[in-house]
């Protein structure tokens, strides 16, 4: 008996796996290409606003391109002065805040063991040792610090990415045989991944001067560096900021011991909750969330295949995704899936008009 593979569904479904399989397999092999584009294109998309803003303020395109090609410049020169010796400090010193929390953990064992809790040190250090989490977060900024040192290539790689931005449209409408239908949904898909971004940008930039400031005034060392980390990880929602406030609050209760430690908990705490629970819901609306479940897969996914530079854009890429799907009808229930809860999409404002 023959089987008809065009309408077998669970031919189709292998095919769709096999070819997921590739696909993934190719952009592992990929990864020194494609982490550098992936960022390029997520700086293209914050720089298009700027851009398209100055020209229609009268300036020409490449005077524009230029303008903010030179403020992105700026930004990653003051950027970089200020958080690269950062970075390398706390390399130096890791050894020594591990050393320290270690003993502070074998002390915490032997507190317990004289109320009659024996904990092993062993056990604790296997299982569940503190110390890694510093180091992973010094992996994580050391990891993205090495991907800037393409940073000749991003730039110019945004530069050809904004130059075409312009004359995109005017291509498609040449090879799409219903054009205006087309470039309706693509605007809508374009326009969507733009507030996304831009909103997310916004947001994460509040959260890391709001951190940098509350751990400046505690005394705790590198606030620059803590700073720049809540806001890159502030683009992972619900887990991010989890994993930004663990590093920190571990060196306070090394540095300025456990009072500090708690204050710099609760700072985070305030500053997550007021701009990630109370002002973004405001501007992001309901359409554009994840569910929980699908935002950690995501991260674990997307750093498993690009690695630092995935884990942080990790969110970004899978929203993208979820707007693509949601643009057409075959495909809708797939974003609706990725999305938030029902309870949690009915507490959020609908989405401004644009």
């Amino acid at each position: 008996m023959q089987i008809d593979l065009r309408h077998s569904a669970g031919a189709r479904i292998l095919l769709v796996c096999a070819a997921f399989v590739v696909v993934v397999a190719g952009m592992r092999a990929a990864e020194p290409i494609l982490v550098p584009f992936l960022l390029s294109v997520f700086i293209a998309i914050i720089c298009a606003p700027p851009l398209f803003w100055l020209q229609r303020r009268g300036l020409s395109t490449g005077l524009a391109l230029l303008v903010v090609v030179l403020g992105v410049l700026l930004a990653g020169l003051l950027l970089g002065a200020l958080v690269g010796s950062s970075v390398d400090d706390f390399s130096r010193d890791l050894p020594v805040y591990q050393d320290r929390l270690r003993q502070q953990v074998g002390s915490f064992s032997a507190y317990l063991q004289g109320f009659g809790i024996h904990l092993s040190e062993q056990l604790v250090r296997d299982y569940f040792d503190p110390a890694k989490a510093m180091k992973l977060a010094a992996g994580v900024l050391t990891g993205f610090t090495g991907v800037l040192a393409n940073a000749f290539l991003i730039l110019l790689t945004v530069v050809f990415i904004l130059l075409e931005a312009a004359s995109f449209p005017s291509k498609l409408r040449r090879v799409l045989d219903d054009p205006e239908t087309s470039l309706k949904g693509f605007s809508a898909f374009i326009e969507n991944v733009k507030r996304y971004v831009a909103i997310k940008t916004a947001m994460s930039a509040l959260t890391g001067v709001g951190v940098a400031i509350w751990l400046l005034v505690i005394g705790v060392d590198y606030p620059l560096l803590w700073g720049v980390l809540a806001f890159l990880l502030n683009y992972v929602p619900n887990i991010g900021s989890i994993l930004a406030a663990v590093p920190p609050v571990l060196l306070a209760v090394v540095q300025l011991g456990p009072l500090s430690a708690l204050l710099v908990a609760l700072g985070y705490a305030m500053v997550n909750v007021v701009f990630g629970n109370v002002v973004e819901p405001r501007f992001m609306g309901r359409g554009l969330g994840l569910s929980t479940l699908v935002v950690f897969l995501s991260l674990v996914f997307w750093g498993w295949l690009l690695g630092p530079v995935g884990m942080l854009l990790s969110v970004p890429l899978t929203m993208t995704m979820k707007i693509a799907l949601d643009s057409s009808n075959d495909t809708r229930w797939l974003a609706i899936l990725l999305g938030p809860s029902d309870a949690a999409a009915s507490d959020a404002p609908t989405p401004r008009a644009e």
